[in-house]
């Protein structure tokens, strides 16, 4: 039985996609443009959405910065007058690997601003409108990364960490009210942001492949969309490991 309502035919329906200037985001609208949905595509980079727009007819661009509410507040405003909203899929992040002994207070703080507030100053207009239309979906990319504790993830970890908690309880509220909530979970992706990484990154994958990934667990009804499952499954059983045996772990692992 699924979790959530399937959505297998895109055609005629109206995504908007916060985070899409390029990797997953990128990937994911160009996925669903090629499935038929009319796309809304949003990021800080005007230039990178005309850019897509113009190589996917009929989609509409909308430069946003998700940290500023009025802003996000009127992007919605404009995607909400096209008519009924089908999904909303926020794949903003921000990301530097830090670790407590190089801590940065500024850039902490604009993980959150990114990863975690601007999740929720999207939620604060749309969320109104999918109850008022009865159905709808949203979905927020997390990470693996915010399983458990990792050495470098000190200020990224946490707020994927709390995008997991909200999506649980997002999920809770709205199932019954028809509108569904997914969770996406990716490992590593090459994007802009994995470049920043100087380690080998274990069954790394392309955002078109994250992108099939996205789409399949949609079609299927899934709560939890992780990838690859070769390496998701493996960090979810460390995960399940006590505290001492998880720390000993993660250090034999990264060497950290």
């Amino acid at each position: 039985m699924s979790l959530n309502p399937r959505i297998t035919d895109w055609h005629g329906r109206t995504a908007w996609i916060v985070g899409a200037s390029s990797g997953i985001g990128h990937a994911l609208a160009s996925a669903l443009h090629a499935q038929g949905a009319r796309v809304v595509v949003s990021a800080r980079s005007a230039e990178s959405l005309n850019a897509f727009c113009a190589a996917h007819p009929g989609s509409m661009a909308l430069p946003l910065d998700a940290t500023l509410p009025d802003a996000v507040a009127a992007a919605a405003e404009q995607v909400l007058a096209l008519g009924p909203l089908d999904l909303i899929c926020y794949c903003a992040a921000h990301y530097h690997p830090m670790r407590a002994t190089e801590f940065d207070l500024a850039d902490a703080r604009r993980h959150h601003e990114v990863n975690c507030l601007g999740a929720l100053n999207l939620l604060a207009p749309v969320l109104p409108a999918l109850l008022a239309q009865g159905h709808g979906h949203i979905g927020l990319v997390a990470s693996v990364a915010g399983f458990r504790g990792l050495p470098r993830s000190l200020a990224y970890g946490p707020t994927k960490a709390a995008l997991i908690n909200l999506a649980e309880s997002l999920y809770l509220d709205l199932r019954p009210l028809s509108i569904g909530v997914s969770l996406i979970n990716p490992g590593f992706v090459e994007t802009p942001l994995t470049a920043r990484n100087d380690f080998t990154m274990p069954a790394l994958m392309t955002p078109e492949d994250a992108a099939r990934a996205i789409m399949r667990g949609w079609a299927r009804g899934t709560f939890e969309i992780h990838f690859p499952r070769r390496f998701t499954l493996a960090m979810k059983a460390v995960g399940l490991l006590p505290h001492r045996l998880y720390f000993w772990a993660i250090h034999r692992i990264t060497g950290l």
